[in-house]
């Protein structure tokens, strides 16, 4: 008996669903990294300070990864976004049918694993900010 996944049961309507959501998400946190970016040039001072200098290099080094990352995977669904019409057009092409719903099933999960370690990224920054900030409002007073 066949071994069925989810994916396989979506229509080209859903999967066209799914995709428009996952370019929003994916943009959405591009223009996050943006404001993150802001946040850490803001507050380069306070990073730097030596008591959290390495914690701060290290999460500045996780959002450029996460910066590097985003950016192929964004193109991987714009491209696979084009080759929807493969499930819609009226032409059986079994096998570049099942091709597509495979590259549909592997970015859904690559995409689910970028938007759960992004978000461990953007807590850990935060984290570092946040603390850099408290620290720094103590010296002040």
């Amino acid at each position: 008996m066949p071994k069925y996944s989810y994916v396989e049961w979506l229509s080209a309507e859903e999967m066209h669903e799914t995709i428009k959501q996952w370019v929003s998400e994916l943009n959405f946190i591009k223009d996050e990294q943006l404001f993150l970016n802001d946040l850490v040039q803001s507050h380069t001072h306070q990073l730097i300070d030596t008591s959290i200098f390495e914690e701060s290099k290290k999460a500045i080094a996780n959002l450029k990864i996460a910066e590097n990352d985003l950016v192929p995977l964004l193109k991987m669904v714009q491209i696979h976004e084009n080759q929807l019409g493969i499930m819609m057009d009226a032409i059986d092409q079994f096998k570049m049918e099942k091709a597509y719903l495979e590259t549909h099933k592997e970015l859904l999960i690559a995409i689910n694993s970028y938007i759960q370690k992004y978000r461990e990224v953007k807590e850990g920054l935060f984290k570092i900010v946040s603390f850099a900030m408290k620290k720094d409002k103590r010296l002040l007073s």
